[in-house]
């Protein structure tokens, strides 16, 4: 699903209820316009059950829409507030495609500098081996063994490093494991959580039902588990977030206490996580962008080096055989 698109839908659809059109006549007008995609077919199935009279609760929870989506749906109608809670829905959802959109410019950017660091050791080992070095073992009398090693471990080096980026990038388990652990990735995590918490306490959801929610949609991270921890002590009766929650490799302690500076107003503390983590995740990613371009070409200019330097040493004896041969 895009998130661009979908905040897009969120926002049409809010100020469609707005002007007081039904609910099932929003989605059928919207899905028209619509292009093709999973996301259309989820809403226009929606849309159906309502023009059957399935209560919205139900039609949703048979959808296939994001979880988060369907709880915040559910708010909205318990409050006769669906135009609002769609209108943060929108928000949430364009801040995770800014935020994604800069960190797949990240990832995108190393990998493409990986492939071709790789392509250009392999064209440099094809021309060296095949090319330049059999005219010169052949006058220096050498055997080509050594060198061929020597050609070639770079590519070997450099293809594995990228097949183990494309594993990472393109294996969706991996990548969400490794999103808690890689920097400005981690950042943004946190200001993903934080968002989600923020959007649901403001649209009036249980602190401990909007924490069920949250960890289960970490499930299998360690935010999962330190989640799991703050609803164990909310259940002991503990109040102040800073009672919840203790600094952990997830959650650092400038999370703590920007949330519990709001005291009972955990919508705002979380949101103001939210804000600054998003920042510091943008900051990340550029400084990160900025510096991979001298760092390719340094990794570039080592292939190069590691690839000629066998030859070059290789001439330079074969200038001192021949320097004997003269004297």
């Amino acid at each position: 699903m895009s998130h661009d698109e979908f905040a897009f839908f969120n926002e049409q659809l809010a100020a469609m209820l707005r002007e007081g059109v039904p609910l099932e006549g929003a989605l059928r007008q919207l899905c028209a316009d619509m292009r093709a995609s999973p996301l259309k077919v989820e809403l226009h199935a929606l849309e159906a059950k309502l023009a059957k009279g399935t209560p919205l609760r139900e039609a949703i929870q048979s959808s296939r829409l994001p979880e988060l989506y369907q709880r915040l749906l559910e708010v909205g109608v318990q409050s006769n507030d669906l135009p609002g809670v769609l209108t943060l829905a929108a928000d949430y959802y364009q801040r995770r495609h800014t935020t994604w959109t800069r960190l797949k410019g990240l990832m995108v950017y190393p990998a493409i500098v990986l492939t071709g660091a790789f392509a250009l050791a392999c064209f440099l080992g094809y021309i060296l081996h095949s090319i330049l070095w059999p005219a010169v073992a052949g006058v220096i009398n050498q055997p080509q063994t050594p060198v061929t090693l020597a050609l070639w471990l770079s590519p070997v080096i450099l293809g594995i490093v990228v097949v183990l980026a494309l594993i990472a990038i393109l294996t969706p388990g991996l990548r969400y494991a490794l999103r808690w652990r890689l920097p400005a990735f981690r950042e943004s995590s946190v200001a993903q959580v934080a968002s989600a918490l923020a959007l649901m306490l403001r649209g009036g959801v249980p602190l401990d039902t909007a924490l069920g929610l949250v960890q289960r949609l970490e499930q299998g991270t360690q935010a999962g588990i330190e989640v799991g921890a703050w609803r164990h002590n909310l259940a002991q009766g503990k109040k102040k977030f800073d009672e919840l929650a203790s600094p952990s490799p997830a959650f650092p302690p400038l999370f703590i206490w920007l949330v519990s500076r709001a005291g009972e107003d955990l919508a705002t503390g979380f949101q103001r996580a939210s804000d600054i983590y998003q920042s510091r995740a943008s900051y990340r990613a550029e400084v990160m962008l900025y510096s991979a371009l001298p760092v390719s070409m340094l990794a570039i200019g080592i292939v190069i080096v590691t690839e000629v330097q066998p030859v070059i040493q290789f001439l330079a004896q074969f200038m001192r055989s021949i320097g004997d041969v003269g004297g």
